[in-house]
């Protein structure tokens, strides 16, 4: 079960890395983002790139092991929503961090590119200790969005 901590404009959550957690944390950050002034749809944009983002770390670092953790932060920082997602996993080495080719037209792999489309920004970093923390940056005003991606599909 994930424990949620809301103060004023962050919110930081610890699941462990059980699917069944996914719907929790898509209501949390949907109410989050919406708290904080986003529209349905930009709210919509950053549950979805949770959601895939969560999706690769619990098939890709953990190979689908559904007990290890994964801390979540959200905070306002100027006029940007920033989502930091760190995990303790096998870390995959940025140069295979990729979408696959849209045109081969097949289930799955296309979590980095749906990411990327939601997103403003997207980076990941090693994280000290091990594992990965990536951080997503969505501009909390439809209108602001600017696309500075440091990955393209």
């Amino acid at each position: 079960m994930s424990e949620s901590e809301s103060m004023g404009s962050a919110l930081r959550l610890e699941i462990k890395s059980d699917p069944a957690e996914l719907k929790h944390v898509r209501t949390e950050v949907e109410s989050f983002a919406r708290a904080m002034g986003m529209t349905e749809e930009s709210a919509g944009k950053v549950v979805l790139a949770m959601d895939e983002a969560l999706t690769n770390i619990i098939r890709h670092a953990y190979e689908g092991a559904a007990d290890c953790p994964i801390e979540i932060d959200l905070s306002v920082r100027d006029t940007n929503l920033h989502v930091t997602l760190r995990d303790y996993g096998k870390r995959a080495p940025r140069e295979n961090i990729h979408s696959r080719d849209l045109n081969d037209v097949r289930p799955g792999g296309l979590g980095v590119h749906i990411m990327t489309q939601c997103m403003d920004s997207i980076d990941y970093q090693p994280a000290p200790g091990g594992g990965t923390k990536l951080i997503m940056i969505k501009c909390l005003r439809d209108s602001d969005n600017e696309r500075t991606n440091g990955l393209q599909p």
